[in-house]
């Protein structure tokens, strides 16, 4: 999913960060836009693009 956020979102800084328990977060430019802890469940790729658009304006 990274490689695709960059791909789609050139300049956007992403990150995926995975620790024990089950955590997944993606963070893009120091912003959270996708807990898995939080929502219990995987990201889908058209939500967490839906929040990078909304983002870019």
């Amino acid at each position: 999913m990274e490689a695709r956020i960059k791909e789609e979102f050139p300049g956007t800084t992403v990150e995926l960060m995975e620790s024990g328990d089950g955590v997944f977060e993606v963070v893009a430019d120091g912003e959270l836009i996708f807990s898995r802890k939080e929502l219990g469940r995987h990201a889908e790729w058209e939500e967490v693009r839906e929040q990078l658009e909304k983002r870019a304006g």
